[in-house]
């Protein structure tokens, strides 16, 4: 029955009943395989260096590159803060005109009503004003006929509604403009 057991960097292949002597020629194979061995070793060694700096490089250059696009990402991030900052204070200020503008088309909306209503009454307007001058501008009463209490005079103009309403007074009133 052998064991194999390791000696140092040698193998040694011994017999648990006896032990047996290498050659020479045996050494020198063994001692040339152990060479041939440790140069792969030192290649491979090498080879794993050269990678692990590679791999070191690269990763460096990775990180920088992120690091970029980070900043990058952030500085977009600001500037995109910033525009959608300004968009809302731009449209709170659209917004409040439009409410200001709301107010004054209210506003002239009513004045617009009010205009109208001017319009449509200004003959009416214009008979009373002049009969205002009118009348102020009399000395002296005339005599009254039946004509609703006022005079038959041929410049005194009577509205429609003055020939309808027979209650009124026989008297006429006096103003002043």
């Amino acid at each position: 029955m052998y064991r194999w057991g390791i000696c140092g960097t040698l193998l040694v292949r011994t017999t648990i009943a006896r032990m047996s002597v290498l050659t020479p020629v045996q050494i020198k194979e063994a001692n040339a395989h152990l060479a041939a061995l440790h140069r792969r070793v030192s290649e491979l060694e090498g080879t794993v260096r050269e990678q692990a700096e590679s791999l070191i490089r690269k990763d460096e250059q990775y990180q920088a590159s992120i690091r970029d696009i980070a900043d990058t990402k952030d500085r977009e991030i600001s500037e995109l803060q910033n525009r959608l900052l300004q968009s809302e204070e731009a449209t709170q200020r659209l917004i409040n005109s439009i409410k200001e503008k709301d107010r004054e088309l209210d506003r002239l909306k009513h004045h617009s009503h009010l205009l109208a209503q001017m319009c449509r009454n200004r003959p009416h307007l214009d008979t009373l004003v002049s009969l205002m001058i009118e009348a102020d501008g009399m000395n002296y009463i005339p005599s009254s006929e039946k004509h609703n209490g006022l005079s038959k005079v041929s410049d005194y103009p009577q509205i429609e509604d003055d020939l309808e309403d027979s209650d009124i007074d026989k008297s006429l009133f006096g103003t002043t403009v």
